[in-house]
């Protein structure tokens, strides 16, 4: 099944997590973007993961990609972890750090999580990648989530160059799974 693909339904509304993947992938698979609002059931990143793809699959009828990005903070055991876009919208940059000034700790893990399915009822793949950093005050510029708070290696996701980020990202991590995957079933 997954020898024949050539063509991915990528599911998602952020052009940014759009233009990123595609940079990533390169030509290792032709992604067609579709924009479908899929509820999100409460759970693990694998399982909210999983439970996307599945309706996604079922919705497009054919071969799909679905992304789970989470921002675990250490010092609160993993939260705000897979909810961390409604952390975000509801606090903002500022409001996420201001949850860890009650600790020493700031370390935190960013999480991606890609699901495949080859179609309706097959079981999804999972491709989960991690990069571990530091929670700080935002630096550099806010256009893409959390980029601003999350500091590897001494500088926060939003002040590295795209080229850079896409060399050590936990997306970069979660997709050369993917690309390693994609190239045995074609083999």
């Amino acid at each position: 099944m997954a020898s024949s693909i050539r063509t991915l339904n990528f599911i998602t509304g952020n052009k940014n997590k759009l233009a990123e993947v595609k940079a990533i992938l390169g030509d290792t698979v032709e992604l067609q973007n579709k924009a479908i609002d899929l509820p999100e059931i409460q759970g693990t990143s694998e399982q909210i993961a999983k439970e996307k793809c599945r309706r996604a699959a079922e919705i497009v009828s054919g071969p799909v990609l679905t992304e789970d990005t989470a921002l675990e903070f250490h010092a609160l055991k993993g939260l705000p972890g897979p909810y961390i876009k409604w952390f975000l919208e509801s606090l903002g940059h500022e409001g996420l750090n201001k949850m860890l000034d009650p600790y020493d700790d700031r370390t935190g893990e960013a999480v991606c999580t890609f699901a495949f399915s080859s179609g309706p009822g097959a079981e999804p793949i999972l491709f989960q990648g991690r990069t571990q950093g530091q929670i700080v005050r935002p630096r550099g510029p806010a256009n893409f989530g959390w980029d601003p708070i999350f500091e590897y290696e001494g500088k926060t996701y939003a002040e590295m160059e795209k080229q850079e980020k896409n060399q050590v990202s936990h997306r970069y991590k979660a997709l050369l799974k993917l690309k390693e995957w994609l190239a045995e079933t074609k083999a």
